[in-house]
C-alpha cells in the first residue's frame, strides 16, 4: 500500500460532517477474528492489548503512538473503532475491528451537528448534559455487543479504552473481570479538592475565591449529574450489576490504572489522585503524509516572527479564527500559515482576501513548522497544544468546543499563553493578542519552561511499560 494511498484514504475517511457513505466489511465478524488470530498465533511472552476509542482522529492518534512501541516490545495490539478510523489504523498495520452494532454515523451526526450545543455554559448546562449523556451511555448496549464477540475470540489481556468509549468502564470491567486502561488525553477527570469540576474551564483552586467557586460549582455539578449517574446505574442494572455508588468520573478511578497522556504540571499539579493514576507526558504520533516537499517553508523570509492558526484536524463550524487571523494580521511584518485541516478545501472558506504575507494550504507538517513558529493559534486541541508546548511554543486558543476551555484555561494558568473566546475572536482581537504574545518574553519563557517539564516524561514508553505491568508482563521488560 502507497504512502500517496494512504494519505488520500486518510483524508477521505475523515471528511468532517460531510463524509461519503463508507460500505462495511464483508463476512461476520466472528469469521473474522477466528482467521486473524489463527494467522498471528500468540508468543507465550506476548500480551494482547485492546484499544477501544472513538474514530474521531484526535481520539485515535494518540493510541496510536502507545500501540506502535507495544507492538516494538513484542506485544500485539488491536482497535476497535469506528470505519472511519481503518484506513490509518490498518494502515499502521494493526488489527482493526470495527463497529458493527453501534452506529458510527449516528455518533458524528449528534458530534458535529451545528445545532448541537457542544460547550458547557452557566445557561446551557442541562442541554450540555444531555448532549453528553446521549454521546457517552446512549450506545453502550451497542458496544457491549461487538466487544463481547470480539473478547470472546481474540481474548485480550488488558483493554485500554479512550475514557469517552465507556463501556469497558461501565460494564465490562466487572461483568468480565477484565483489566481495563483509562487513556485520558491531557488531564485526569477525577474529581477531588485540588482541581475544579472538569469542563467549564475554571481556574485552579488556589486561594480563597477560587476554593469557594470550586465547591460551589461542583456542589452544582452533583446535582445536574444526578440524572447522567441514574441513567448509568440503569445500565448497569442490564448486565445484573450493582449501582457505581459514586459518580462516573469517581468510578474511573476504580480502574486499575488511569493514564493521563500528558504531564503533570499542564494538569494543576495535583496531589489529590488515587494510586492508580499515572501522568507519562505527551502520546504523539506523526501522521503518515507524503505530499509535496514544503520548499516554500524556506522561501519565507525568516528575519520575521512565524505565525501559524488552526482549527484541528476536523472542523465543521464556521472558520472564525482562520477568517480572524487572514484578517486580522494581513500586511503585517509577520508570515502567517493558516490550514484548513483534512475536511476543508482552502478554496472553499470564506475568508475574505488573502495578502502577500499570510499563506492558505490545507495541512503542514509541525515537525517541519514548529522549529520555525514563533506563535500558534488553535481552537484548543491538545495534540496541537501539547506539541506546541513540548517546542517551547507559546499559544493562543479559541477554544470552540467539548473540553477544549480546559485546555484554553490551563495554558493561561501556565503563563504560556492567551484564552480568547470564541465569541470574540475579531481580526482586531486577535492581532491585539498576537502582537502581545510576541512583545512580552514571558510567554515564551513559561512556553519553555514546560518544554522543559515535558521533556522529563517518556510519553508512548512510559505508557506502555505502565500497560506491561497491568498485563502481568513485567517480565518481559527485565530480560
Amino acid at each position: 500500500m502507497s504512502a500517496d494511498f494512504l494519505q488520500r484514504e486518510s483524508e477521505s475517511t475523515w471528511r468532517g460532517a460531510q463524509f461519503k457513505p463508507i460500505c462495511a466489511l464483508s463476512g461476520s465478524i466472528i469469521h473474522w477474528a477466528n482467521r486473524e488470530c489463527n494467522r498471528f498465533p500468540r508468543p507465550c511472552l506476548m500480551a494482547r492489548f485492546l484499544i477501544t476509542c472513538w474514530s474521531f482522529p484526535g481520539h485515535v492518534f494518540q493510541p496510536l503512538a502507545i500501540a506502535k512501541v507495544l507492538r516494538e516490545r513484542g506485544h500485539e495490539c488491536a482497535f476497535y473503532s469506528g470505519q472511519r478510523a481503518a484506513n490509518v489504523i490498518e494502515g499502521e498495520g494493526f488489527l482493526f475491528f470495527p463497529f458493527r452494532a453501534v452506529d458510527e454515523e449516528a455518533v458524528y451526526r449528534l458530534t458535529f451537528s451545528p445545532r448541537q450545543n457542544r460547550t458547557v455554559s452557566w445557561g446551557g448546562i442541562l442541554q450540555y448534559t444531555r448532549t453528553l449523556q446521549s454521546l457517552l451511555l446512549d450506545t453502550v448496549p451497542e458496544q457491549v455487543t461487538d466487544l463481547e464477540v470480539i473478547l470472546n475470540d481474540w481474548q485480550p489481556d488488558v483493554i485500554a479504552t479512550d475514557p469517552n468509549l465507556v463501556a469497558p468502564i461501565l460494564v465490562l470491567h466487572q461483568k468480565r473481570g477484565l483489566a481495563v486502561a483509562i487513556l485520558s488525553y491531557f488531564a485526569c477527570t477525577i474529581p477531588g479538592p485540588d482541581a475544579p469540576p472538569f469542563g467549564l474551564g475554571l481556574p485552579r483552586p488556589r486561594n480563597w475565591d477560587t476554593r469557594l467557586l470550586s465547591r460551589s460549582v461542583s456542589l452544582a455539578a452533583r446535582t445536574v449529574g444526578m440524572r447522567f449517574r441514574r441513567a448509568a446505574d440503569a445500565i448497569r442494572r442490564r448486565y445484573d450489576l450493582p449501582p457505581m455508588g459514586t459518580s462516573f468520573l469517581s468510578y474511573c478511578g476504580k480502574m486499575p490504572l488511569y493514564l493521563v497522556l500528558g504531564t503533570a504540571e499542564f494538569d494543576h499539579e495535583r496531589k489529590d489522585l488515587p494510586a492508580s493514576v499515572h501522568y507519562v507526558g505527551a502520546c504523539l504520533w506523526d501522521r503518515p503524509r507524503h505530499e509535496k516537499s514544503l520548499d516554500w517553508l524556506d522561501e519565507l523570509p525568516h528575519d520575521q516572527p512565524w505565525v501559524h492558526a488552526s482549527e484541528g484536524t476536523l472542523h465543521v463550524q464556521e472558520p472564525l479564527v482562520l477568517r480572524a487571523a487572514a484578517q486580522g494580521l494581513a500586511n503585517l511584518p509577520t508570515q502567517v500559515i493558516l490550514t484548513t485541516g483534512g475536511n476543508r478545501e482552502p478554496e472553499d472558506l470564506d475568508l475574505g482576501p488573502i495578502a502577500p504575507n499570510v499563506r492558505l494550504v490545507r495541512w503542514v507538517s509541525h515537525t517541519q513548522l514548529l522549529p520555525h513558529l514563533d506563535v500558534m493559534i488553535t481552537t484548543g486541541g491538545s495534540a496541537t497544544v501539547q506539541s506546541s508546548l513540548k517546542a517551547g511554543m507559546p499559544l493562543i486558543v479559541v477554544p470552540t468546543e467539548w473540553d477544549k476551555p480546559e485546555i484554553a484555561r490551563r495554558v493561561v494558568d501556565c503563563g504560556a499563553g492567551l484564552r480568547l473566546n470564541p465569541r470574540e475572536c475579531t481580526a482586531r482581537r486577535l492581532r491585539m493578542a498576537v502582537e502581545r504574545v510576541l512583545g512580552d518574553p514571558s510567554f515564551r519563557r513559561n512556553a519553555q519552561r514546560m518544554a522543559a517539564a515535558f521533556a522529563r516524561y517518556e510519553g508512548p514508553s512510559a505508557a506502555a511499560k505502565l500497560l506491561e505491568d497491568l498485563a502481568g508482563s513485567k517480565h518481559l521488560r527485565e530480560r
